[in-house]
């Protein structure tokens, strides 16, 4: 996480553009300077207290890190803790007069954040009081406790955020009755125990992310979206997708689109007896979603009526932090070490999931190596973070062109560069409504990224915008009425209205609550008249191989 290469290469850049401007370079040196003299000075009682950067009190304020009464109470840490937030005040100063090009810029923004964010006092038990203080109060059992949850951290190599004995698949996470209606290599297709004597005729396929489980939207009864479709009237098809083994690697994005998505939306339509489904993606399952149903458009198949896109890049002009991990040197590693020519192989989970967590360092690495190794902490149960902790494994094939397709090169916004199987695809070809859901503080899927996406559409498109991040901005229970989302009303959020995603903002209203209640209305209006509700477990061409959650799921 730390990086040294890449922190070494922010430090030259950053350096290098103000040797250019040495004005700028010895002004900032010293203002640092007499700011850290003044902060010792009054740690020292030679001056009177007060802040050596007028934002700084708003800053520490703000930093969680900080907010025990120790850090204030006490000199020495108070000093350690305003000198630590003066660096970081200080760099951002320098990053900005530095005036560097805007890839520069991110990647000395995003490694320098971390290196500061790595060698905070916070995270060191000598210049941590709370640590020093639990320490003291328990007679160093707490410090015996955390080595011994780093010890064990280290030799299973991930770091634990939550009790993961207070879960288990099938015993308080995903619940929600149904059955496995088919299997092949790569997924399980689960059709869903309807909860009412009808249903909508048209069916609902939802395909989750192929790096984590299909859980995240079925995880405890009261926060599951699965059985909030079910409730809706729906008749939900959700794809369970199988942790590739090593003899997998070989999979490419064409197999997982044709065999995965195609081939369970057809049973779908078979066992519904529906000409088309309802479909809905999250994250990079609205992506393969949406290039399997191009495959489909272009060989003249509109299988679908309507899709949904849960936070899901299609232009992946601006993918946020990641980016800085994601260039030509990276991808033609991956390539070269997933080469289709050498033996099979697959990106971990597990790697994937710590790449994502240090791109919010603080907030989902060093707050636990605090409470945990340092503190002695016992990790607290929370579902979100065991579901977090629960990846999948990627076909190591799959894994590179998806990085060089999507990522590097952005080629699915453009018709015919992407193919699959030898067919070019064109996101316009698409027949159908579209439902696309952002979230505003969303770090994986910057929302006006997700924005983006309605110019490479066709048909009726909706853009909602929910509140918080990636995850709960899309798990956000409606009975909860928590948070808010917006959605434009009438024809002020048309795309011939408006422009920019910010426009869109402006032309939008906010309203209380989940959007989970807006999409089911939007959907119900697209899935026909209601029928009697099908029984799960009678149809002899897809009797059910096993009951829900299935077998895939468990694979850790």
């Amino acid at each position: 996480m730390n990086h040294p290469p890449a922190i070494a290469r922010a430090w030259t850049t950053l350096a290098a553009a103000l040797e250019r401007s040495p004005g700028a370079w010895q002004a900032l040196g010293r203002e640092l300077t007499e700011s850290h003299l003044a902060l010792w000075q009054a740690m020292v009682g030679q001056a009177p207290q007060a802040a050596p950067d007028p934002e700084l009190p708003a800053l520490a304020a703000r930093d969680r890190r900080f907010s025990a009464p120790a850090w204030q109470s006490h000199p020495w840490f108070d000093y350690l803790r305003q000198a630590h937030l003066l660096n970081e005040r200080w760099l951002e100063r320098a990053i900005e007069a530095a005036a560097l090009d805007p890839a520069d810029e991110r990647h000395a923004r995003f490694f320098l954040r971390q290196w500061l964010e790595a060698i905070s006092p916070a995270n060191f038990a000598p210049t941590n009081p709370e640590v020093l203080e639990l320490a003291a109060s328990s007679g160093g059992e707490s410090l015996a406790r955390g080595l011994q949850r780093a010890a064990e951290d280290t030799r299973r190599g991930a770091l634990t955020m939550t009790d993961e004995q207070a879960f288990a698949v099938g015993r308080n996470l995903a619940l929600t009755p149904g059955s496995v209606i088919h299997r092949n290599e790569i997924v399980e297709l689960i059709h869903y125990r309807p909860v009412h004597p009808t249903v909508h005729a048209r069916p609902l396929v939802i395909v989750p992310p192929f790096i984590n489980k299909y859980y995240i939207l079925d995880l405890q009864p009261g926060n599951s979206f699965v059985r909030f479709a079910l409730e809706q009237g729906f008749d939900v098809y959700i794809l369970s997708w199988r942790n590739a083994p090593a003899e997998l690697g070989h999979l490419r994005w064409e197999d997982y689109a044709r065999r995965g998505v195609l081939e369970s939306i057809g049973i779908a339509r078979a066992v519904s007896r529906s000409a088309q489904v309802n479909t809905l993606g999250f994250c990079v399952g609205g992506t393969l979603l949406s290039t399997a149903l191009a495959l489909a458009a272009a060989r003249g198949e509109h299988p679908a009526a309507s899709t949904t896109l849960l936070a899901t890049m299609l232009d992946f002009s601006d993918v946020g932090d990641i980016g800085v991990y994601i260039d030509r040197d990276y991808v033609e590693a991956c390539e070269r070490r997933f080469d289709p020519a050498a033996a099979p192989a697959v990106m971990r989970g597990r790697d994937l999931a710590f790449t994502f967590a240090s791109l919010r360092a603080n907030d989902l690495i060093w707050r636990f190596v605090v409470d945990h190794w340092l503190k002695g902490k016992a990790p607290e149960p929370f579902d979100l973070l065991y579901w977090n902790s629960d990846g999948t494994s990627l076909p190591g094939v799959l894994y590179a062109w998806y990085l060089r397709q999507m990522y590097y090169e952005n080629n699915l916004r453009h018709p015919g560069r992407v193919q699959l199987d030898g067919v070019p695809l064109d996101l316009r070809a698409i027949k159908g409504a579209w439902y696309l859901l952002a979230a505003e503080e969303d770090h994986i899927v910057p929302w006006r990224t997700a924005w983006l996406a309605r110019d490479l559409l066709r048909g009726s498109r909706t853009f909602v915008l929910a509140a918080s991040g990636h995850i709960a901005g899309v798990v956000n229970p409606a009975a909860k009425n928590r948070r808010h989302f917006y959605a434009a009303d009438g024809t002020a959020g048309s795309p011939a209205r408006t422009k920019t995603p910010e426009a869109w903002r402006a032309a939008s209203s906010r309203h209380e609550g989940s959007w989970w209640t807006h999409w089911a209305a939007w959907l119900k209006a697209r899935s026909g008249r209601r029928v009697k509700a099908p029984d799960v477990d009678a149809d002899p061409r897809h009797p059910p191989l096993c009951p829900a959650p299935g077998r895939y799921v468990l694979e850790r």
